[in-house]
Order: C-alpha cells, then sequence, then structure tokens
C-alpha cells in the first residue's frame, strides 16, 4: 500500500520539503552570481566594453592593417 503524504501545496512539496529546496535554490543563486560578479570584472580588467577617451583600443591594430593592405593595392 502507498503512503499518502500530505500535499499542502501545488507543487506537491512538503512544507519542510519546500523550505529546503528554497534554500538549496537560494544558495545556488548567489553562488552563481558571485561567480558571474567575478566573471564580469575579469572581462572587464582584460578588454573594457565601454570606450576610452580614444575610442576602442581594439581598432587600432585592425585600423593599421587596413591602411597596411590598402597601401599595397595602390
Amino acid at each position: 500500500m502507498a503512503i499518502e503524504r500530505e500535499r499542502s501545496s501545488l507543487s506537491g512539496l512538503t512544507e519542510p520539503e519546500a523550505m529546503e529546496f528554497h534554500s538549496l535554490f537560494v544558495r545556488s543563486f548567489l553562488i552563481f552570481t558571485f561567480i558571474a560578479i567575478i566573471a564580469h570584472v575579469l572581462v572587464w580588467f582584460w578588454r573594457p566594453w565601454l570606450p576610452g577617451p580614444k575610442g576602442y583600443a581594439l581598432l587600432d591594430g585592425v585600423t593599421n592593417a587596413a591602411h597596411a593592405a590598402l597601401s599595397l593595392l595602390g
């Protein structure tokens, strides 16, 4: 015979099960958020996504390469 558990919510979880799931969910969310913040800071140090006063530094190399390629053609 199956033992009937008291189901007090739409999820089918009892109050202690729901509290345990909630604590695990909140802990996982905080760990994920902490890792995401660290990752964003590291990427910002590596390559900032807001341009400085001279614009994006990455485009300097592209501009120089384009000028060199055009000078070879003409």
